[in-house]
């Protein structure tokens, strides 16, 4: 939805009726991830994506029959690879599409929760999408930390079940399809519950304001990240030179990251990228990231260097008394071997092995490798 949000609340503040379809469950090689939405407007306008283009037609036609209907609809979307052809999914991966109008009336909390994800405050939404009482359905629960819910998805049982997992949805920022009894119970089939986990967008934390950092600021964006760029050298650190930033930030980088973990900014979601190269900055920066518990470490820790930079760091940090185990999650030299020379292409070299590790991708020629493109989440 995040991506849809602008053009839905443009509609939806006018007083207009949308038909929304969104992707709620994959399985196989589905082409878009859970969460992905597309919009039918009131002038049959269509914005956004559930597949990448195989069955929007389809979704399309559903939406607009929704619009007329005012009931929801989960439609499931996918063949063999033999013939996928014959109905668009052409990559033979299966989609959930949980299709719904959307409108002042049916949905007046959207406001609310569209400032929230606007501020970047963590908030979660809770739609049925299946359930044996026709009634459950597309019924929905704002969920957001440290407050009581707001709306009920039909049960004090069910409404306190999904809150929990909900919560902790979002504090992984991630959607997930929960499965439960009719009435919320644990142990049961009956009710499917899609919940969308808003939270702020992870961080990536770039140290050394070099010619790399920008065009590494620039693709993290790009990806969807908040982007801070911190170096010690206020001549260097400017935001003038750094457009792609959110902030550009001027401390000593070990310093500036032990103050963001102590104020609770930093998650598994966080990514370093060390660009400085300069001992005296990325040791003591290295230092507290890779000593850091799982739960508060960052999920991807790269600095650069050439080989002999790399080997001369690593005997620092064992001189500081860093272990095998905590060396070993370091990604350096950083990046995929591409073959990157200039900046932006380094930027790539390095997006692809944060991708790669965030996904367990492997950073092999697609052409090379057999079995399924997609990874599990």
């Amino acid at each position: 939805m995040r991506d849809v949000l602008p053009e839905l609340m443009q509609w939806w503040e006018a007083g207009e009726t949308i038909g929304v379809g969104t992707v709620v469950a994959t399985f196989r090689s589905a082409p878009r991830p859970s969460g992905a939405s597309m919009l039918v407007g009131p002038d049959d306008t269509a914005v956004g994506s559930v597949s990448g283009g195989c069955v929007e037609g389809a979704v399309y036609d559903l939406a607009q029959s929704v619009v007329a209907s005012g009931e929801p609809v989960l439609e499931r979307y996918g063949v063999s690879d033999d013939d996928a052809f014959a109905v668009g999914l052409t990559c033979g991966g299966i989609l959930d599409v949980f299709v719904e109008r959307v409108s002042r009336e049916t949905f007046p909390e959207l406001g609310e929760v569209a400032a929230d994800i606007e501020a970047g405050r963590p908030v979660a939404l809770a739609t049925v999408i299946e359930h044996p009482d026709p009634t459950w359905v597309g019924r929905r629960m704002v969920v957001r930390p440290d407050v009581p819910a707001e709306g009920s998805l039909g049960s004090p049982r069910a409404d306190a079940a999904v809150h929990d997992d909900a919560l902790g949805l979002l504090a992984a920022g991630t959607n997930a399809t929960l499965t439960y009894g009719p009435d919320g119970e644990r142990r049961g089939e009956g009710m499917r519950v899609f919940v969308w986990g808003f939270a702020p967008k992870p961080r990536m934390l770039v140290f050394g304001a070099i010619d790399f950092a920008a065009a590494v600021a620039k693709v993290g964006s790009f990806l969807g990240y908040h982007v801070t760029v911190c170096d010690a050298r206020p001549v260097f650190a400017t935001t003038s030179r750094f457009p792609g930033a959110d902030e550009v930030v001027v401390d000593w980088p070990h310093r500036y990251l032990q103050a963001e973990l102590d104020a609770g900014r930093i998650d598994r979601r966080t990514v370093l990228a060390v660009l400085t190269h300069d001992p005296k900055f990325d040791v003591p920066l290295l230092e507290v990231a890779l000593r850091l518990d799982e739960d508060v470490r960052p999920g991807y820790i790269g600095a650069m260097g050439s080989r002999r930079t790399h080997d001369e760091r690593l005997e620092r940090l064992v001189e500081a008394g860093l272990g095998e185990a905590e060396l070993a999650l370091l990604s350096s030299p950083i990046g995929l071997d591409l073959g990157a020379r200039t900046p932006e292409e380094t930027a790539v070299s390095i997006a692809a092995e944060i991708v790669a590790r965030q996904w367990g991708g492997s950073g092999e020629r697609l052409a090379s490798t057999q079995g399924r493109i997609h990874h599990d989440d």
